[in-house]
């Protein structure tokens, strides 16, 4: 099995399309599992397809013995006999179809359903190492189009190699009964025809792979644009950005056009040889038929096997590309399946108590990445009820000190405590159902702000969501925006940046948190609601152990304690008069940002005085 450190891998700008992968068994037999729950219903899709097989290799001897008994005969009971028969085949064929169509859909979309649902929620198990420097869009692309590719092998294309199969053996046999001589003939163009395809097949699969790389180009540019439409707006880039889309767009057409001219030079090349065994076919049987050696009906039923005989070999030499598509898809899927979380529940873990709220960190060590440590040794104490901020520079670690409270990460060494439990020793859900994140980007799911406030806990009545609305001073702008009804939109897009923390603030209240964790959470609030949520945060903390983090230190003057990270090390701590006392690291960011702020404010009066002489 594969960990989430096994999976350090480089992710290509254009790896969205898998590449081929040798046929693995153990791969193959994995997706067969997916079908297991679904064979009778496969079976009958495959009898279905082999019963319109069987028939279509019937109907050229039909016509055969309507042609020979009934025409040159002048049978009629024969000849009615015969359209009977190829009127109930073309039925059966119909019926059959139909069904078989039916049952093949049903399956696979069964099967890509179940596939997708395991993928789906194993990712959401995945640890947040797992998707550091993973790009989302590859992560997608596998649950959709390689777990799509894996679905079309494992459905209509197992069956339909083995139909393909039936047929190619069932015509190459009636050709030799009819005719042994004819079809060592006609057999003699297969090796031209070989060569054809096997020359065909790189060029038209580089040139169509070709095609889905600058189309996942444009969607990739198109989705960036989207995402970024205001800044392109507000620096006047859509020209600039329309020409690098025209460019894109541009080698996207040549690559199709391309992709086009190989396919209409190679496919009737190979037309043209199965036309010219047609025609050799043609003049022999014509001359044995002047030569009383054949009937009519016999040359018209070899020229029908002769012409059914190309179509599954032209099925099964394109199939050998999906069946290696599909080994790459199962690899790249099997790989997300097969990764397990680094934070994961102890065979002997136990359910956490309620919290009281006393956290300690005990010489904590830790690194994303292996030789690249972040925290050296961090250790403190923060006592049930007191507010923790952390402050420090860009980069010191102050996060990752949040990441490990929340159990999203592990220690690589020491140990985070909550009430003397080591947090590797309880369940996570436990844990982390008595937690409350507000983060600085503040994410807003679709759906009604009502849904949003209540999605940690789902069992919360009206009256609580007002509450805690108006608890994090969001009520008013709710009603004036339409109500807790209101549809936020994908991303909260409905809202402006300040009323989506405002929101988060409120869904983390109504959780009833006993440690409550704000990572910026209020450096996109007017300085007014930034006032209002303090006030209200001084009740609502009361008796919650909280950890906040921000950058402003005027946000955190009252804190019980603050704790000065710097390069991954504890470097200060105590209270905000006492820190200042120190005239340290913590005396040198207040005087920076003090000073900041009043040569902003300087600035705004200066702008603000009369011209001279107005």
């Amino acid at each position: 099995m594969a960990d989430e450190q096994d999976l350090e891998e480089e992710w290509e700008d254009e790896d969205d399309e898998a590449e081929k992968r040798p046929f693995n068994y153990v791969y193959f037999r994995r997706m067969l599992g997916y079908v297991r729950p679904y064979l009778k219903t496969v079976c009958a899709a495959g009898a279905l397809m082999l019963l319109t097989a069987s028939v279509s290799l019937a109907e050229p001897l039909v016509m055969r013995f309507a042609l020979d008994t009934g025409v040159v005969g002048r049978n009629w009971a024969a000849l009615r006999t015969a359209i009977i028969a190829l009127l109930a085949f073309r039925i059966t064929t119909w019926v059959a179809n139909s069904l078989q169509i039916r049952l093949m859909n049903y399956t696979g979309q069964s099967t890509l359903y179940d596939l997708r649902r395991d993928l789906f929620n194993h990712i959401q198990t995945l640890s947040f190492s797992f998707y550091d420097g993973r790009p989302a869009g590859k992560i997608m692309s596998r649950i959709t189009n390689d777990v799509n590719a894996m679905g079309e092998l494992v459905n209509s294309g197992m069956i339909s190699v083995i139909t393909q199969i039936f047929t190619l053996v069932g015509i190459i046999g009636l050709m030799f009964s009819l005719h042994w001589k004819m079809t060592l003939l006609a057999f003699g163009i297969v090796p031209f025809w070989a060569v054809v395809i096997a020359s065909a097949r790189p060029r038209m699969e580089a040139a169509w792979l070709r095609t889905r790389k600058t189309m996942a180009s444009i969607n990739g540019h198109l989705n960036e644009t989207l995402q970024g439409l205001q800044v392109i707006q507000a620096f006047s880039r859509q020209r600039v950005n329309s020409a690098k889309f025209d460019r894109i767009n541009t080698r996207q057409f040549n690559a199709y056009m391309r992709a086009v001219r190989i396919e209409l030079f190679y496919w009737p090349l190979t037309d043209v040889l199965a036309a010219g065994g047609m025609f050799l076919m043609i003049i022999y049987g014509a001359s044995e038929y002047m030569r009383g050696h054949l009937t009519l009906g016999m040359i018209m039923a070899f020229l029908s096997y002769l012409d059914r005989f190309w179509r599954p070999l032209s099925t099964l030499s394109r199939m050998y590309s999906q069946v290696m598509s599909a080994m790459a898809s199962a690899e790249r899927v099997f790989e997300f399946l097969d990764t397990k979380p680094l934070v994961v529940d102890r065979p002997n873990a136990i359910a956490l108590p309620r919290i009281e709220g006393r956290v300690e960190f005990r010489n904590v060590h830790f690194a994303y990445k292996q030789g690249e440590e972040v925290l050296h040794g961090v250790s403190f104490t923060a006592e049930p009820g007191q507010t923790i901020a952390i402050v420090g520079p860009t980069g010191a670690g102050k996060s990752t000190i949040i990441n490990l409270v929340a159990r999203f990460y592990d220690p690589t060494a020491g140990a985070v405590l909550i009430d003397g439990h080591d947090l590797r020793d309880v369940k996570l859900q436990s844990l982390r159902s008595q937690l409350g994140i507000v983060l600085q980007d503040t994410f807003i799911f679709s759906g009604t702000v009502k849904e949003n406030i209540r999605y940690g806990r789902l069992d919360a009545l009206m009256e609580e969501i007002e509450a805690a609305a108006k608890a994090a001073n969001a009520h008013d702008f709710i009603v004036r925006s339409g109500g807790y009804e209101t549809d936020t939109q994908e991303r909260g897009s409905a809202l402006s940046t300040g009323q989506r923390q405002l929101l988060a603030f409120a869904r983390a209240i109504l959780a009833d948190p006993r440690i409550l964790i704000l990572d910026e959470a209020t450096s996109s609030i007017d300085t007014e609601t930034e006032k209002l949520i303090q006030e209200a945060l001084k009740r609502l903390l009361k008796g919650r152990t909280s950890f906040v983090i921000a950058h402003r230190l005027s946000t955190i003057r009252s804190a019980d304690k603050i704790i000065v990270i710097d390069d991954g090390r504890v470097v200060e701590e105590g209270t905000h008069e006492q820190l200042l006392g120190l005239r340290g690291v913590y005396w040198k960011l207040h005087n920076t940002q003090v000073k900041l702020q009043e040569q902003a404010l300087g600035e705004i009066a200066a702008t603000l005085e009369p011209a001279p002489g107005v």
